[in-house]
């Protein structure tokens, strides 16, 4: 067999070639498919669907034609890539709730504001709308330069030149590689506005376009609750939110009753989903002053949420909606864009003004140099027809007695090949005296115009005139109310989700194995030893506690974790693995669990004899992952969580030698994370217990046996000692567990 051909085979190092190839495929996503042109706000997708309507004649006033006829001719001639994103592309843009001036007039299903999806494009018919007319005007008269396709046959444009701000006022958003972009859509009016101030005054600060950008203007209205200075700074940088919010109204009942109604619901958001999320609310029960929400919706949005009650606060009940669901969301503002060179940047809403209006003043000039040319050209032959009439019986010789007319004429009367060519294909009609009048009006109004269009081209201040009497006119033609209500509202309120939650009695039950279980109602404690265990378990703490409590579940490596009571499982079977919902690996011990106060404090001590205080606020964490409360050293445990009576003025340390201490609480620090100091002197053993109480009622614990007694030691004299003392052995009767309770 030969040996194969390798003379186009190239050895480079495997990561040169990866980064190269992988660098080219960066800048063609960025450049070719997922920023937008800040000159005609539109992606290549976009601009190319555009442009084949175009060509297909779907015009505003005439006829729809298939979707599917679109489609193909834009990935066949135009954009090859998959059928149905380009699809989606078209449906976006004939969705009157995902743009604030579609740009595709659609007829058929195109998706709805409740999220369900577009019928298939041959079943949808579309054609262009006035707006996309607007911002493809212009593209026959030179104003922009041309490319070839991506196979060669035909010719696309490389941007639209027609005076639309469509960046700004439909907005964009994309993801590339390594950057991205989110544009808010605007109010075309106030853009106008903005730009014809930016025409009067080009040096104008950021800040003083607040004065006509009031902030975006979204498609589904809503309410921006953000501060004046807020949004100002992000459009000074290009970068920021938006907190966007429903409209929502509290309609009053007969009777005194009332419910919420929302007319408006925040830009992307998904009806259904949105229904959804509050159904969820209702079934989970976190939201018990709310009762029910109905879809009453038609063409407009209506929403009825109802309270649980009369009596419910209407402020509390739309506060803690906005927090749990999508009645209010945050729009970002990532002004990423390429410019005219086609460079990808962050740019600030002037700095977007600006860059539009730079290149309108192009075009401008452009479309007036075009102008001038086809002047030129149309007077050369007004010139040649008016030798023709002066010269008529002349030329009528010429052409009855010549076989070849044209060079005799051209040489005779000076003429060049053009205009010879057009006086021998003029009809006999237009020789008559009439003709030759209407010529020379057409001339003089030709050089007339060549002025006005040869000053427009060489006076900036003529060119900008110009273009504000045309910002003029598309204000007039498109503009309209705004949609979005801005409304700045006080910072949030703190709630207490606690009264969210109904409050009901349970009893929480911890096995040994880690199982846990909370039964409705308080079960009395004794009887806790009488229910189903699984083989080999069997009870380890239970208490009383309500939904409403936060319990804080302590292990022996020093880290906390809080469970809430309204979330722990049912007593049904053997409840389930309290690992289940922390993450608590399975070789670390659970040393306490019980119900955590804010105002609450507990004494904390290790097995190697160290110890603080700390709050009860201190304990609460946030996450599964719960909080490192204690430093444990290596090779000792968290031994003692123990709360600290409000009393409490002493500590008593017991270790496993049987050796007790005694002194005052105040020689512990409060600390919220940390190791502690030494509270026992050990030669051998550890800590086993500790535990603060009141020096003047003395130190108790109970008696072995069912009797319940309990012994109290009043005189501690011979046990108090500075904190880190080695101790003495216990009073008599003290438990051989060395345990005080």
């Amino acid at each position: 067999m030969a040996d194969p051909d390798i003379s186009s085979v190239i050895e480079t190092p495997f990561d040169a070639a990866l980064s190269e190839r992988y660098l080219v495929y960066a800048l063609s996503t960025i450049t070719a498919r997922s920023l937008p042109d800040v000159r005609d706000g539109l992606k290549p997708v976009h601009r190319r669907l555009l442009w084949a309507m175009r060509l297909l004649r779907l015009d505003p006033a005439g006829a729809y034609k298939k979707s599917a006829r679109v489609v193909g001719d834009v990935i066949g001639k135009y954009h090859p890539h998959g059928d149905q994103s380009v699809y989606d592309a078209m449906v976006r843009l004939a969705q009157d709730f995902a743009l604030r001036y579609p740009l595709v007039d659609g007829q058929g299903n195109f998706g709805n504001i409740d999220g369900d999806n577009a019928a298939a494009y041959r079943y949808t018919e579309a054609r262009l709308t006035a707006v996309a007319m607007q911002l493809m005007s212009g593209l026959d008269e030179g104003t922009v330069d041309f490319r070839p396709t991506y196979n060669g046959e035909e010719e696309e444009p490389e941007v639209f030149p027609g005076l639309f701000p469509n960046l700004l006022a439909n907005g964009a958003s994309g993801i590339a590689v390594g950057m991205a972009t989110s544009i808010p859509p605007h109010n075309v009016g106030e853009l106008i506005d903005a730009a014809i101030h930016l025409i009067d005054n080009p040096k104008a600060e950021d800040r003083s376009l607040m004065d006509f950008v009031a902030g975006p203007d979204f498609p589904t209205g809503g309410v921006l609750v953000d501060s004046r200075d807020s949004i100002a700074e992000a459009y000074a940088t290009g970068r920021g939110a938006f907190r966007l919010r429903a409209r929502i109204e509290v309609e009053r009942e007969k009777g005194g009753g009332w419910h919420l109604l929302v007319s408006e619901i925040p830009y992307g958001v998904q009806k259904a989903k949105l229904i959804e999320q509050v159904a969820q609310l209702i079934a989970d029960k976190k939201l018990p002053i709310l009762a029910d929400v109905k879809d009453e919706s038609d063409e407009q949005v209506r929403l009825v949420l109802e309270p649980r009650a009369r009596t419910v606060d209407p402020d509390l009940l739309l506060e803690s909606l906005y927090r749990l669901t999508d009645l209010e969301v945050r729009f970002p503002l990532n002004l990423n864009v390429l410019d005219a060179t086609r460079t990808p940047g962050v740019m600030s809403l002037r700095q977007a003004l600006t860059a539009w209006l730079a290149f309108q003043i192009e075009v401008l000039v452009r479309r007036a140099q075009v102008r001038i040319g086809k002047i030129d050209d149309r007077l050369e032959l007004l010139e040649g027809f008016l030798i023709a009439f002066l010269n008529l019986d002349r030329v009528i010789e010429i052409i009855r007695t010549e076989d070849e007319p044209k060079p005799v004429m051209i040489a005779e009367f000076s003429l060049l090949d053009r205009q010879a060519e057009a006086i021998l294909n003029m009809r006999l009609r237009s020789l008559r005296k009439l003709e030759e009048m209407e010529i020379g009006r057409e001339r003089d109004a030709l050089v007339k115009e060549r002025e006005e269009l040869e000053k427009l081209v060489a006076e900036p201040g003529r060119q900008r005139r110009r273009l504000k009497k045309d910002l003029q006119g598309l204000k007039d033609k498109f503009g309209d109310e705004r949609r979005t209500r801005i409304d700045e509202v006080a910072p949030a309120r703190e709630i207490d989700w606690s009264a969210m939650i109904e409050k009901e009695p349970i009893t929480v039950i911890l096995s040994q194995r880690g199982w846990i279980r909370a039964m409705k109602g308080h079960l009395a404690l004794d009887q806790v030893g009488d229910l189903k265990w699984r083989e080999g378990d069997g009870p380890y703490i239970h208490f009383h506690a309500q939904t409403t409590d936060r319990l804080a579940l302590f292990a022996s490596n020093g880290r906390v974790y809080t469970l809430a009571g309204d979330k722990l499982p049912s007593a049904r079977g053997f409840g389930e693995p309290v690992r289940l919902f922390i993450d608590l690996d399975a070789e670390v011990d659970i040393v306490q669990l019980f119900v955590v106060r804010s105002e609450m404090k507990l004494l904390i001590a290790s097995s190697d004899g160290k110890g603080f205080v700390t709050s009860g606020d201190a304990t609460l964490a946030e996450t599964r992952k719960g909080k490192q409360l204690v430093n444990v050293r290596p090779g000792a445990r968290v031994a003692v969580i123990r709360s600290i009576p409000a009393k409490a003025d002493v500590v008593a340390v017991v270790g496993d030698n049987r050796k007790m201490v005694v002194f005052p609480l105040s020689e512990l620090p409060e600390l919220a994370r940390g190791q502690g100091v030494t509270l026992q002197r050990y030669r051998d053993g550890g800590l086993s217990d500790a535990i603060a109480f009141a020096l003047s009622e003395g130190l108790s614990w109970p008696l072995g046996g069912e009797s319940g007694r309990v012994r109290t030691e009043s005189d501690l004299s011979a046990w108090r000692a500075a904190r880190g003392a080695a101790g003495r052995m216990p009073p008599i009767g003290f438990p051989r567990d060395n345990r005080f309770a």
